[in-house]
């Protein structure tokens, strides 16, 4: 999820970007269809929608659980944003509005038994199966009664926080930084452990929060972790390894990114950037039968090309079984890769669930969701007797927004389960996997990512065996069905009251309006930006970012059709407003690289985080709060371009209602060279929970003795943990609660009942 300027640009990103040579069409195929009629008062209904939207309150009334009754009064109360707006920052802090408090509250390295030592955040730490991860990214809040022995869906005063540790800033590990290849075991075995997930638990007390050290609900799930694959996958040829020769289980999650609560109480977490931590050899293509093989097709297309060098060498560390499998070369024998790791890269990329509050269940990875750069999985909203639907972004340039749908309609019975992880076998391991085509009139369809579809299963590129051979490639099936390729799908959420999608388009270099190569992709509708911002970027593309929303048709999770707009652009204030600052952003709500998005379950409230390298030479990455409209409540608008030939390119796009520091304002600015990402919040709406990652990562081997070169001292020079205002940079999660109290972000105590 990083994103830098291009001439420091990291392997962490490089590897999965430009995987998608497919040449699907592009929505210009067909701009000259013209909204119809009925499009047309689609946008009117839209709008008018909207401004009832607007003008509705939440309920309010007696029935609120936490104590925000107005003595029985139905008279409801609108929600409007509480905060004055933050200015821009490039200080080496976080920074939230006047009268909110922020306080770090698990950072890198913290321990998580009572006999681990304390963090010395001088590289000689060790023992990181029993330490927070780095790199904190999404997360979840999972409340607790106030003895801490159950499951309480109300509880605000104690819960579990789940937290994914997607990577590591390697060099800040270590005492002197990085080790060159080969890798010395101890630091390879500290890397490893340092990502995963933690699931820690966290307590307020006299109305300030910490985390417990004690806790038997602490626990981390690294790469090691045993797991269950789960769904149509299981047992598959295609995911047969030394270590499971039957295919049924693979050890650990890696690269987990956001992250969403299931309805029946599990976390479901993401693998998002996992092939660059393998490798294979120089010959490898060879050895699988050439470049025409199916499983040299599969490796390429998920950026796994033969001699590619490993992340971090993992596999250089030794003889040992955990080294070796990190090399998928086919070394062995057999025909189905049962003695070597050919495979072992087809056990990551899926979406993971977890129980955090039952750590005798294993954790499994649902592999009906399909298999690819999973930037986040979140359920639309559950309707008794209907499917669930799980909406995931694919987090590459050119790459696919999926959805799942249950075979299996949602019971409200399951919502407090007997056992949450076999509640997840009945909703997640049967049903449809869809991927989106984005129509330029505003509407979309769905389709269905079986071996059913001619399309699919006559695919001249790659010969698909079976459906599980759909799902583990998943992005070549996407290709063959043409799907809309995007500007890197990352985030989604959904409305807690209209159910409507939203997906964070961070940015993408590859998005010309006329490309020149098979991984670039042309403007179109849905994505129909590409321009320079001197001397940041000086080769045309999707600079900032844009957010796109969608709503299924009747508002059902199983609809294999949407309509679209394009809720934000991300934007410079100043900068063009006919081709560039469409939304018309001003100096206190204007942002770049919208990365993280998340909806409030109380207020409604929309929270959008950046990751961005486009304008940190303005302001440090940020959070922003916005009351949301709908699909349809702006209008269409058309942005041309001249091509080289002299001719012009007219692009037509769907613009939602241009905002205003009334709906939409900077909440929050984080130190420097971070990314802001994940969020949560108790039940009761007052503590949020966000997490700064990765601040002051810039840093070079030769910098790890100097600590006046660091760009960050964060959270050190803040007062947390050991090294003061010298301190080595750490990822962090921190706290938010107003200094009154009442619910964050929002005016006075308006609430969503029920959400």
């Amino acid at each position: 999820m990083t994103t830098k300027p291009e001439a420091a640009a990291l392997q962490l990103l490089s590897d999965d970007e430009d995987c998608n040579t497919s040449g699907n069409p592009s929505l210009m195929d067909v701009l000259d269809a013209r909204l119809s009629r009925r499009n047309a008062l689609r946008v009117g209904m839209g709008t008018a929608g909207a401004a009832v939207l607007a003008s509705l309150p939440a309920c309010g009334g007696g029935s609120d659980s936490d104590g925000d009754s107005d003595g029985g009064s139905d008279a409801p109360t609108p929600i409007t944003l509480g905060f004055n707006p933050v200015a821009k920052s490039l200080a080496d802090a976080v920074t939230v509005p006047a009268g909110y408090t922020a306080t770090v509250l698990y950072a890198l390295g913290d321990p998580l038994t009572a006999a681990t030592p304390a963090y010395r955040n001088d590289g000689s730490d060790t023992d990181f199966a029993s330490r927070a991860g780095d790199h904190h990214d999404g997360m979840e809040f999972f409340p607790l009664n106030a003895a801490g022995t159950a499951r309480d869906p109300a509880g605000s005063q104690r819960g579990i926080l789940a937290v994914n540790h997607e990577a590591i800033t390697d060099h800040f590990l270590h005492p002197a930084g990085v080790t060159p290849r080969p890798r010395p075991a101890a630091e390879a075995d500290k890397e490893v452990d340092a990502h995963g997930l933690s699931f820690v638990e966290v307590q307020r007390v006299d109305g300030k929060f910490a985390y417990r050290r004690d806790s038997a609900y602490n626990r981390r799930i690294t790469p090691l972790t045993p797991i269950q694959l789960s769904g149509p996958v299981r047992g598959n040829a295609l995911v047969r390894t030394k270590y499971s020769p039957a295919g049924t289980d693979t050890r650990g999650t890696i690269n987990n990114c956001g992250a969403s609560v299931t309805p029946w109480g599990t976390y479901l977490t993401s693998e998002e950037n996992w092939s660059g931590y393998f490798t294979r050899s120089a010959t490898d293509d060879a050895a699988r039968g050439g470049s025409a093989a199916r499983s040299v097709v599969s490796l390429l297309r998920y950026g796994k090309a033969q001699g590619a060098s490993s992340r971090h060498g993992w596999e250089t560390a030794g003889a040992d079984d955990k080294y070796a499998r990190w090399n998928i070369s086919q070394s062995g024998a057999s025909a189905d890769g049962s003695d070597d790791y050919r495979n072992e890269m087809n056990t990551y990329g899926y979406m993971l669930e977890a129980d955090p509050y039952d750590k005798a269940q294993a954790p499994r990875k649902r592999t009906a969701l399909g298999r690819f750069a999973h930037e986040m999985g979140v359920f639309g909203l559950a309707t008794a007797g209907k499917p669930l639907a799980v909406y995931m972004g694919d987090d590459s340039r050119g790459e696919y927004v999926y959805k799942f749908v249950s075979a299996a309609s949602w019971s409200a019975a399951d919502a407090n389960p007997a056992n949450r992880i076999t509640t997840g076998d009945k909703y997640l391991d049967s049903g449809k996997l869809y991927v989106a085509k984005f129509n330029a009139d505003g509407s979309g369809q769905w389709i269905e990512l079986t071996i059913a579809n001619a399309a699919i299963a006559g695919y001249a590129r790659y010969r698909f065996a079976d459906q599980a051979d759909v799902l583990v490639n998943a992005r070549l099936a996407a290709d063959a069905v043409g799907a809309t390729r995007m500007d890197r799908p990352e985030w989604c959420a959904v409305h807690p009251v209209t159910g409507e999608i939203y997906v964070t388009l961070t940015n993408n270099s590859n998005r010309k309006v006329e490309p020149a190569s098979s991984s670039q992709q042309q403007v179109d509708a849905a994505n129909p930006r590409s321009y320079t911002d001197a001397p940041r970027a000086t080769s045309p593309r999707n600079v900032n970012g844009h957010i796109v929303r969608m709503r299924e048709l009747g508002n059902e999770s199983a609809a294999t059709s949407f309509t679209w707009d394009i809720y934000l652009f991300g934007a410079e204030a100043g900068m063009d407003p006919v081709k560039i600052n469409l939304s018309a952003l001003n100096p206190e709500n204007d942002f770049s690289s919208p990365d993280g998005i998340w909806f409030s379950r109380k207020t409604g409230l929309a929270f959008i985080q950046t990751d961005d390298g486009a304008y940190t030479d303005v302001t440090n990455c940020m959070m922003l709060v916005a009351k949301a409209g709908q699909v349809g409540d702006g209008a269409p608008q058309t942005i041309n371009y001249q091509k080289a030939d002299g001719s012009t390119l007219a692009v037509q796009t769907r613009v939602g209602a241009k905002p205003t520091t009334q709906n939409l304002r900077r909440f929050l600015v984080g130190p420097v060279d971070c990314e802001i990402t994940g969020i949560t919040e108790t039940p009761d709406g007052r503590a949020i929970f966000v997490n700064v990652q990765h601040p002051g990562e810039s840093i070079s081997k030769a910098q790890i003795a100097d600590p006046a070169s660091y760009l960050s001292h964060w959270p050190g020079n803040a007062g947390y943990g050991a090294g003061g205002a010298m301190a080595r940079p750490r990822s962090a999660t921190i706290v938010i609660t107003r200094n009154d109290g009442g619910l964050i972000a929002a005016n006075g105590d308006a609430v969503l009942n029920n959400m």
